[in-house]
């Protein structure tokens, strides 16, 4: 077996990068979700929500949008920005990256769950799309805090351990 091929396999069974390619096809996932409703906003349609009944409730409620932009569209934004740090981190070797992109899965986990609420309290009605992004936020939250809470360990492991007089 060449080297080249043994690193790929190497980096394949490295749990870091298990979570990294994890976490990016969830970030694209969201990222698909959140712009195919962006585009039905600007095009004035209500997407179809077949197990449940409510998105077009959700989705025309004064919650939807944010002095003139829709919610739809900042999540967008938060995908794409956590897909390009985890690109980032791949590309360029940097653990910096995905350590940034971990840390703003919470953001966005908490913006998720600050909507969820406003579906279930106030709007009063469930729109599939929008629960489907906050599980996906749910889901980069919960590798982003093994991300975090691994390098915190290391770190904390990587520090010299002090001699102490008995």
């Amino acid at each position: 077996m060449t080297n080249s091929k043994l690193s790929f396999l190497t980096l394949l069974m490295n749990k870091s990068s298990i979570i990294a390619g994890l976490f990016l096809v969830l970030a694209f996932i969201g990222f698909f979700d959140a712009t195919y409703l962006t585009v039905k906003h600007f095009l004035g349609a209500i997407p179809p929500c077949s197990i449940v009944e409510g998105c077009e409730k959700v989705l025309t409620s004064e919650y939807a949008v944010i002095a003139g932009i829709p919610i739809a569209l900042v999540g967008s934004i938060y995908y794409s920005t956590l897909f390009l740090l985890t690109i980032f981190s791949f590309s360029l070797e940097g653990k910096k990256y995905f350590i940034l992109a971990s840390r703003l899965s919470v953001l966005g986990f908490l913006v998720s769950l600050w909507l969820v609420y406003l579906q279930l309290f106030v709007v009063k009605a469930v729109c599939l799309y929008c629960v489907f992004s906050a599980v996906v936020s749910m889901l980069l939250f919960c590798l982003g805090a093994l991300v975090v809470l691994r390098e915190r360990r290391r770190l904390i492991e990587s520090l010299p351990v002090s001699e102490t007089k008995v």
